[in-house]
């Protein structure tokens, strides 16, 4: 999980915006690019005093851009600071460099050598163990690395060090899918500057930013709030300003009624964590609609729940009146059999509020497309990649799949929540929020039936889709991080997400 450094907002820039941004920082502030350049070094040289000692091999590998600049003056910091290995070398395939470079260039060479590789037999045999310090690209790369570039980049991977990439990896573009061919340093850890890149959302690229870190280098706040995106990272301060406080003098008919649709034989255990987890997420009441076989089971483990029971003892079949539901979340464990798929088409043709749509109830609207416009407007829909790639169709790249999801919240007025590293959230208006949240350990069957009882228990109550949408997947992911914490990602399941939904809740009250 990334670490977040206080922002005012977190919205996620591409590359012509963030150039944009410097040089309205660089006027208004007033402060020379050299300063803000200087400014940058700073912030990052100061990450990496808390985790590099000062006796270890350095290399850094810088171009002759800015991010070259960047790398130059971060060298320079170290060495003054007492760093005794420090080795610096310039990849160049030409004269050509930026101003800024040139002047920590001259900065360095008063303190330190310099090596320039401009061909293969330039290159050093990199030591091992080493720590890389990766500034060849930043974010203004628009081509793949190649030739002298792409040796260097190759060799960093081989030499299997510890590398700390200065604003991006080597390599990868800011805001566009790389190809599976191109070479991409890959990071320990990327110090990025101001906000994250689109990139570093993509699944594709988690072997190259593994884990990023925001560095707040003061690019212009009087500027930043004008940015017109379609692309935002969700942090603490988006959800403290969605999260609503109680009033000492509610109710719980102030909180809305819950409905959660779900289980068959064999997997009522979907529905009690689906119902676990909209109870434990504030929802006055919560009830469930569940095939016969299951009634014991979820009068034990949920005493707080009202059960109804379906006619059938293995499967939902039939309907009942929608109307006094606040919410209805649908999906979890109901399989497919033909007289589910009857009795999720008449669900969907009897209620016309928004709707949390899950698992096997996507299923079925993949197989049967004449049901998507019936879906109410403003529901919200919770696939994984694989039932994504049913309802959408295969994706050569990441940024195709975000296409796909905008294209289908747009078309069908849905908010989807796709699950995942860096969850996106996409809404009707083609806005897409990325998940901050969550870890390893919760690939693991049910959490996704959690995530479906917090976001009916949170719609219910009368958050709009979007905004139960974003902070139902923040708290879930928290509470994951808060379980996996306490018991490790390996060991800790579906049910403990619900445990510690409380704990997650509880930092925003």
């Amino acid at each position: 999980m990334p670490f977040l450094l206080s922002l005012n907002n977190m919205k996620i820039l591409s590359s012509e915006q963030i150039r944009a941004l410097d040089k309205y920082t660089i006027e208004h502030e007033p402060v020379s690019s050299v300063d803000l350049m200087e400014r940058a070094a700073s912030k990052i040289f100061g990450e990496l005093t808390q985790v590099i000692q000062p006796n270890e091999i350095v290399y850094v590998f810088c171009g002759t851009g800015n991010n070259g600049g960047d790398g130059l003056a971060v060298a320079r910091m170290l060495i003054a600071a007492g760093y005794t290995a420090v080795r610096t070398f310039v990849v160049r395939q030409g004269p050509k460099a930026s101003a800024d470079f040139l002047v920590n260039e001259e900065r360095l060479k008063k303190v330190a050598a310099i090596v320039y590789v401009e061909y293969e037999d330039q290159l050093p045999v990199i030591e091992h163990p080493a720590v890389i310090i990766d500034a060849i690209f930043g974010s203004g790369l628009t081509r793949p690395a190649e030739d002298i570039e792409a040796i260097v980049i190759n060799a960093i991977n081989k030499s299997n060090n510890i590398v700390y990439a200065i604003d991006l990896p080597s390599g990868l573009f800011c805001d566009a899918a790389n190809n599976v061919t191109d070479a991409i340093v890959k990071s320990t850890c990327t110090y990025t500057f101001q906000a994250p890149k689109l990139s570093f959302m993509f699944a594709d690229n988690g072997r190259f930013v593994p884990e990023f870190k925001i560095l707040d280098i003061g690019l212009s706040d009087g500027y930043e709030p004008e940015i017109p995106v379609s692309y935002e990272y969700v942090d603490e301060a988006l959800i403290t300003s969605i999260f609503k406080k109680r009033d000492k003098f509610s109710h719980k008919g102030n909180y809305g009624h819950a409905l959660i649709c779900a289980g068959s034989f064999g997997k009522i255990g979907a529905a009690v964590l689906s119902v676990s987890a909209a109870l434990r997420s504030g929802a006055g009441l919560v009830s469930t609609h569940i095939p016969r076989c299951g009634y014991e089971i979820m009068q034990t483990s949920n005493p707080e729940a009202m059960v109804m029971v379906d006619a059938s003892e293995t499967e939902l079949t039939g309907y009942t009146d929608y109307s006094r539901f606040a919410c209805i979340g649908v999906g979890p464990g109901i399989d497919k059999d033909p007289k589910t798929a009857n009795f999720f088409e008449n669900l969907l043709r009897t209620n016309h509020k928004p709707m949390v749509i899950d698992a096997d109830a996507l299923n079925i609207i993949s197989d049967m497309h004449y049901l998507r416009p019936l879906i109410s407007p403003g529901s919200v829909l919770t696939p994984h990649p694989g039932e994504f790639r049913r309802l959408q169709g295969a994706w050569k790249d990441d940024m195709v799949k975000i296409q796909k999801q905008v294209a289908f919240s747009k078309q069908y007025r849905v908010v989807i929540v796709l699950k995942g590293a860096n969850t996106s959230i996409s809404t009707p208006e083609g806005k897409v929020y990325f998940n901050s949240t969550g870890n390893p350990g919760m690939a693991k069957g049910g959490s996704g039936d959690v995530l479906t009882g917090v976001i009916t228990a949170l719609l219910a109550q009368g958050y709009t889709p979007e905004n139960a949408a974003i902070l139902g997947t923040f708290v879930h992911g928290l509470a994951g991080d808060i379980a996996a914490s306490a018991l490790s990602e390996t060991g800790i399941t579906a049910r403990d997400i619900v445990q510690f939904l409380p704990e997650a809740f509880a930092q925003f009250e």
